[in-house]
């Protein structure tokens, strides 16, 4: 029989992880609490204990280009950006098209994972799952955690003087569903990330006042971004990758500082991070809304300072003199890791941090037997990430030869910062991670990074492609192990599937034809516009 792995959950990292063990010759059960695949991007009206919790709004951040597990495009009829239902489509086809759930347990709960007791030589791991009221004990040879974050709200109440006094209704944003809630109220949403401004922008819609409260602020991103692409398409590419990482810190983020208020001057708008060299590319992610400034600027939001003190039907701001009444509170104020079923000497969590090598492995294990993944919030696309680290953790649990061990001590700090897991927002040891960066340097462990000048001499079309458009995850699968035949021709046609649901109307007189070669050119002539710009 071939190694039997345990995989905890079927979101997303779930989902990879079964199919990345299958393609290694590994034999995966994925344990799901749940009756069905999806995580957080299954939508339930109730709120399930133990299970991320969605709102129906909810739209995904990234496009699908930039998103699409690496051997599985999404259908180009779908929209750029997802709603969480057609998300949640394209998990139910990856399910089919590779065959995984017959691997898959639903309604089996993970109570315990222990180490073995001979795991010092053997590496393998006690496992006992719940289904129908009855416990179950296996023994497992290695172990992907994939239970995701966002499970366990933080509602750091202490932190927020008089609220105990406060008469209204005060709430985590996990338990927002609909806006129908704030009809006619004052809310005041606590926290500026991306939850804290979509609820805000529909709460606005039917409520009487909404304010936004955030001590640091934060960049705000458009999903329409140069000339109309897709943002992540724009930025995150090889090129702009290189030059982020090759010029002095000051002029890169005075760069970035540009280029954001580019869009509207958050300065202006009460939105400018507290630290403005800060900058969203190294210490925390930017907030990702469309409406924001023109709800801003029609008066519908209000952006204010931190909460100092919360009074019977108002609240105190920190630098504001005036109390402002409000009715309804929501914290927006994120999420805590929680492995309910593993020992604390496994994963330690300190602060809201994991310390895991590459944000993966538990670095004090004698065995690399067990992984956690997708357990970082990058400047991009989770799925591709969440994918990668499957297919290397699948390499190393087989014993192909990829890097597991971290560096010798000559350089200790950097090993520090690869073995701390940022999961809060402006975490100054989260300034390390870098979407592409991480990408690339988890496909060298396994022989999948592509040669750009390799290319050059074989496939210059392709290279060139490759180094100015974006950094698709496609570019991971044109060679190393589980190459994909499709991988070229999907990056070739990736503007295709980006123009097909826009581009529903064509004017007399224009082609719709050969949108390959002419979006491929227009890109890049956009990007030359784009450096020039920042130059």
């Amino acid at each position: 029989t071939g190694m039997r792995v345990a995989v905890v959950g079927a979101g997303v990292s779930g989902l990879a992880a079964t199919k990345c063990c299958l393609d290694e010759g590994l034999e995966p059960t994925c344990f799901e609490q749940s009756q069905d695949i999806g995580g957080l991007w299954r939508y339930t009206e109730h709120i399930e204990a133990g299970r991320p919790s969605l709102y129906p709004s909810v739209i995904s951040n990234t496009s699908k280009e930039m998103s699409a597990f690496s051997d599985f495009p999404f259908p180009e009829h779908f929209p750029v950006f997802l709603p969480n239902a057609l998300l949640l489509d394209y998990l139910r086809r990856y399910t089919e098209h590779f065959s995984l759930r017959q691997h898959i347990r639903f309604e089996s709960t993970v109570v315990s994972i222990r180490k073995h007791p001979d795991f010092a030589a053997t590496g393998q791991w006690d496992v006992v799952t719940e289904a129908g009221g009855k416990q179950t004990s296996h023994v497992f040879d290695a172990v992907m955690v994939c239970s995701g974050n966002f499970s366990e709200p933080s509602l750091p109440l202490q932190c927020f003087p008089g609220i105990e006094r406060f008469r209204g209704q005060h709430f985590h944003s996990r338990q927002y569903k609909h806006p129908d809630v704030f009809q006619g109220k004052r809310v005041l949403v606590v926290g500026m990330g991306n939850s804290g401004v979509d609820i805000a922008v529909e709460a606005s819609r039917v409520a009487a006042k909404v304010t936004i409260s955030t001590t640091r602020g934060a960049w705000l991103l458009s999903r329409v971004f140069e000339h109309g692409y897709p943002w992540d398409m724009i930025l995150n590419t090889r090129l702009m990758s290189l030059i982020k990482t090759s010029l002095p810190g000051p002029l890169s983020w005075w760069l970035i500082n540009y280029k954001v208020n580019q869009w509207f001057n958050h300065e202006n708008y009460g939105l400018q991070p507290e630290n403005r060299y800060s900058w969203c590319w190294l210490v925390r992610e930017p907030v990702l809304n469309d409406e924001l400034p023109s709800y801003i600027l029609t008066g519908r939001i209000t952006i204010k300072p931190g909460v100092k003190e919360f009074k019977d039907n108002s609240v105190l701001f920190h630098n504001c003199p005036e109390e402002e009444p409000i009715d309804i509170v929501v914290f927006c104020t994120g999420y805590t890791i929680s492995f309910p079923f593993l020992e604390e000497s496994i994963v330690r969590v300190e602060n809201k941090h994991a310390s895991l090598y590459k944000y993966v492995f538990p670095p004090q294990l004698q065995k690399p037997t067990l992984a956690v993944l997708g357990l970082i919030k990058p400047f991009g696309a989770i799925m591709p990430v969440a994918e990668m680290q499957a297919r290397w953790v699948s390499r190393v649990f087989k014993g192909r030869g990829a890097n597991v061990s971290p560096p010798v001590a000559q350089n200790a700090a950097q090993t520090k910062l690869d073995m701390v897991c940022p999961f809060t927002q402006g975490d100054p040891r989260a300034k390390k991670f870098r979407w592409l960066v991480y990408l690339d340097t988890l496909a060298s462990f396994i022989g999948a990074k592509p040669s750009v000048l390799g290319l050059l001499c074989t496939d210059p079309w392709l290279a060139l492609t490759i180094f100015f458009g974006p950094c698709s995850p496609y570019q991971y699968r044109l060679g190393g192990p589980g190459r994909w035949q499709g991988a070229r021709q999907a990056i070739l046609t990736q503007w295709d599937r980006v123009l097909k649901p826009t581009r529903t109307r064509v004017p007399a007189g224009s082609s719709s034809s050969s949108l390959s070669l002419l979006t491929v050119v227009g890109f890049l002539l956009l990007l030359a516009a784009v450096i020039f710009g920042f130059l």
